[in-house]
């Protein structure tokens, strides 16, 4: 019934990939496919990206670095830059400039290729701005 958007941004907060899932997919779906294809030396992710086995020791493995908080249940806590994580809001302004489209911000394409379409489009107008 839903759709949701994950995407990858540069450090000044334009998009560079996008991947769609349902809705009730969870974010490491999303992870999945977008990070191997990840150029940046840093990724900066919520709580949903705490998985030692899908998202972190890939990323130790390909020498790439992460500020991703732990999560509250996690055995052992790990520490991470609070400083830099401050910088995630770029991806979060990305996201209120997209919804700035009513096309996108109610999903009226019927289906995922005209959807995604739709933001690649609202992207390269976003980008250009």
């Amino acid at each position: 019934m839903s759709t949701k958007i994950h995407v990858m941004v540069d450090a000044l907060g334009n998009p560079t990939a996008f991947f769609l899932t349902a809705g009730q997919a969870h974010d490491l779906e999303g992870a999945d496919a977008l990070l191997p294809h990840m150029q940046a030396e840093t990724l900066l992710a919520d709580k949903a990206f705490d998985a030692d086995q899908r998202v972190i020791d890939p990323l130790r493995a390909a020498g790439k670095q992460f500020v991703i908080p732990p999560k509250s249940n996690r055995k052992v806590q790990r520490t991470f830059d609070r400083e830099l994580y401050k910088a995630r809001h770029l991806m979060e302004n990305f996201f209120c400039k997209l919804k700035q489209y009513r096309a996108i911000a109610t999903r009226y394409d019927k289906t995922t290729r005209n959807f995604l379409a739709a933001i690649h489009l609202a992207a390269a107008i976003i980008w250009l701005n």
